[in-house]
């Protein structure tokens, strides 16, 4: 993690100022709205929380322009390098409006190691940018914080990124987030729908809440229109929602919400490394059967059984607020699960008791078939039919 760099892309100690006028005289770095000296105590600020993910491999430390990462090729036959960029979308608007921002770096990661595991590599490192109207090293480093936690959950190292302020195209009081994370699967060992067959059982993992998908809908049922001047653009009316106690959530309204993004890396490698897998689904945009269509060869198809789950709380809430279809809920949300193993029938007992002791609530919610035996399909995704949901939930 660097300091603040420029629009142009200067680096740390390349510009100075500490106020309208320059060391000699003249207009600063700091009077055109980027100030250096905030973005060196953000380093400081950040530096222990990127001290705590990290692996052995990582070469070097904080401060170089570059991160470093040793690579050890001998413990592997024939490595593939897998690569995945996310960011955490709209739910930064909910934790802009509580000035909560220690945990949607936890999300950030979620999204992107997730993403990496699906095809069986083993999340390595990740490289963070945060993009932010005026540098406030205390939320930054917040900020940080939280992405050092998720990539402590992941088992990778958090290698270096970048923070950019950027005055004038940014508020003063908005961010953005992302990452690129790097990982490492034996060319053997690639999991996806090559491997999928018919019989294959399906395992849903479940989802700690909505996670960070579909937060634009979210804040429409919610708030409606963003309302300018005000963080997040949540007015005083939106944000007494956000911080009322929900009864049937247990919990406020914006702490359901802001529940980090289940990070699922370390125990689905568990999973592959332990049972029969063929392909994982990682829950994200787009919802379960168009996710899950992803991994699902052409001839076959992926159902899942609705009766076999019931979705949290939050999920009947918004739909409730709406109202919004099933169709629709099931289009921009988890419902409930946030990853589909696909194993082989015989793995289900083996794959079922190891998530449980791993602490992941998860239960068989399907099969693969031959797509010809399932008739009319009730999901479709992209543009054949190969994942569906049927039945209704309990």
């Amino acid at each position: 993690m660097t300091a603040p760099v420029s629009p142009g892309g200067s680096r740390p100690g390349s510009s100075s100022g500490t106020g309208s006028g320059g060391a000699t005289g003249g207009v600063s770095y700091q009077a055109a709205g980027v100030d250096v000296a905030a973005g060196e105590r953000a380093v400081e600020a950040m530096r222990g929380h990127v001290a705590r993910a990290s692996r052995p491999e990582v070469v070097g430390s904080l401060g170089g322009f570059a991160g470093l990462f040793a690579l050890d090729t001998s413990r592997y036959r024939k490595p593939l390098l897998a690569s995945s960029t996310d960011g955490v979308g709209t739910k930064i608007a909910i934790a802009r409006a509580l000035d909560v921002h220690d945990t949607v770096g936890i999300d950030l990661v979620a999204m992107v190691v997730d993403d990496l595991v699906v095809c069986g590599a083993e999340p390595l490192f990740l490289l963070d940018y945060i993009a932010c109207g005026s540098l406030d090293p205390r939320r930054v480093a917040l900020l940080v914080s939280g992405v050092a936690t998720g990539c402590e959950q992941a088992g990778c190292a958090l290698v270096g990124g970048e923070t950019a302020e950027h005055p004038g195209l940014m508020g003063p009081d908005d961010y953005d987030l992302a990452a690129t994370g790097i990982g490492v699967v034996e060319a053997d060992e690639v999991l996806g729908p090559e491997r999928v067959l018919p019989g294959d059982a399906l395992i849903a993992m479940a989802s700690s809440g909505v996670h960070s998908n579909g937060f634009s809908l979210v804040r429409h049922l919610l708030f409606g229109q963003a309302e300018a001047g005000f963080p997040g653009g949540i007015g005083p009316d939106g944000l007494a929602a956000l911080r009322r106690e929900e009864p049937a959530l247990g919990t406020t309204l914006g702490a359901a919400l802001l529940t980090p993004t289940r990070i699922y890396a370390k125990d689905c490698l568990a999973l592959a490394a332990q049972t029969a897998v063929h392909a994982f689904a990682h829950i994200t945009g787009g919802g379960l059967a168009a996710n899950l269509a992803r991994v699902i060869p052409a001839g076959l198809m992926a159902t899942l059984d609705r009766a076999s789950w019931t979705p949290p709380p939050i999920f009947a809430l918004l739909a409730e607020r709406g109202p919004v279809a099933r169709e629709e809920m099931e289009r921009t949300f988890n419902q409930g699960i946030g990853m589909v193993a696909v194993v082989a029938p015989a793995a289900v007992d083996d794959a079922l008791t190891l998530l449980a002791a791993r602490g992941v609530p998860a239960w068989l919610a399907g099969h693969v078939t031959e797509a010809s035996a399932n008739g009319k399909g009730t999901e479709v995704a992209e543009d054949r039919l190969t994942a569906r949901l049927t039945a209704d939930h309990p």
